[in-house]
């Protein structure tokens, strides 16, 4: 089975101070070795996952030409449809194999936030594509929530210390289809290695085999999630918090053997953001002798825009 580590969120949760205590101690173990934990007991009902795969499993089979038409220029891709190919790799110009939709925060009693983000993109050929979607996003933000409560605790910072940057933060939700492979990819994958950029992923759609890791001896390891579990990763902006204590790996979506060219793949990260304004300088208590400061002071924003260029998503 998968070589990464396994923890129910429901400890956390709980009323139980010791069961508190083990969900601690693992997520900030797993997060200081390998960066990655399969997460059972969050709040994604089974109906809600069912659902959402439904709406973007239509979505995704609509003709190119209406799918085109929810592709809006000019905002680097942060909401609506992202057509085939067009995302790469920091580092590399081969595209992605993979086509993608972002919803975007909903962003609650804040009308200079409102005008800072884009609008969400309602799909009108699916009636309940954006109610399913909104849903899930509420829910995948929720759980993200108590993740990054229990990691404060771990780093020794007050148990809310995250609250206030990441509510009406500029986080996404990002359904992915992998198209089936017509032919030989030239240098390319479905998802070519990366770090992500944000303070913590949440992926739905890790239960077979295609997600890899990079673990601390240079290895790929499979990353698989049982079939009620969320696959949760460090981003680089937490890794940059806490100086790289927390450790953002390396991961990859290879492409399958020939025998399953034919087939689509589906999965869903939830890419938790904080607001623009959160600085990203290194925790005091990150910082010694030993860990000397390895990252220049900088905002959750400016590095944001800084790594969509790299991505090709905006033009510098």
């Amino acid at each position: 089975m998968s070589a990464i580590p396994s923890v129910d969120l429901q400890d956390f949760v709980s009323d139980d101070p010791s069961k508190k205590q083990k969900f601690i101690r693992e997520i900030g173990g797993a997060f200081e070795d390998i960066g990655f934990v399969a997460l059972s007991g969050h709040f994604l009902s089974k109906e809600l996952v069912e659902r959402l795969y439904l709406e973007i499993k239509e979505f995704f089979a609509l003709d190119q030409d209406t799918k085109d038409k929810y592709e809006i220029e000019g905002i680097g891709g942060q909401r609506g449809y992202t057509s085939f190919g067009k995302e790469h790799a920091k580092g590399r110009k081969e595209g992605d194999l993979k086509e993608f939709w972002h919803f975007g925060q909903y962003v609650e009693n804040n009308p200079l936030l409102e005008t800072e983000y884009p609008d969400n993109v309602i799909v009108t050929e699916l009636p309940e594509f954006n109610t399913v979607g909104k849903e899930t996003f509420k829910m995948l933000e929720k759980t993200a929530k108590y993740i990054l409560r229990a990691l404060a605790l771990h780093l020794g910072l007050e148990e809310n210390y995250f609250d206030a940057y990441i509510k009406n933060g500029n986080s996404i939700l990002r359904p992915i289809h992998y198209p089936p492979i017509t032919e030989e990819p030239k240098n390319a994958e479905r998802a070519a290695a990366h770090g992500d950029i944000n303070l913590i992923t949440l992926l739905m759609g890790a239960q077979g085999r295609g997600l890899q890791v990079k673990n601390h001896k240079d290895e790929w390891v499979d990353a698989i999630a049982g079939p009620d579990q969320l696959m949760i990763n460090v981003g680089d902006m937490l890794s940059r918090l806490t100086n790289n204590k927390l450790k953002s790996t390396i991961h990859k979506v290879i492409n399958p053997p020939k025998e399953m060219w034919g087939t689509s793949r589906y999965s869903i990260p939830f890419f938790m953001h904080p607001i623009s304004e959160m600085p990203l300088d290194c925790l005091e208590n990150c910082v010694d002798d030993k860990h000397p400061k390895q990252f220049e002071d900088i905002t959750a924003g400016a590095y944001l825009n800084e790594r969509l260029v790299e991505l090709g998503l905006v033009k510098k």
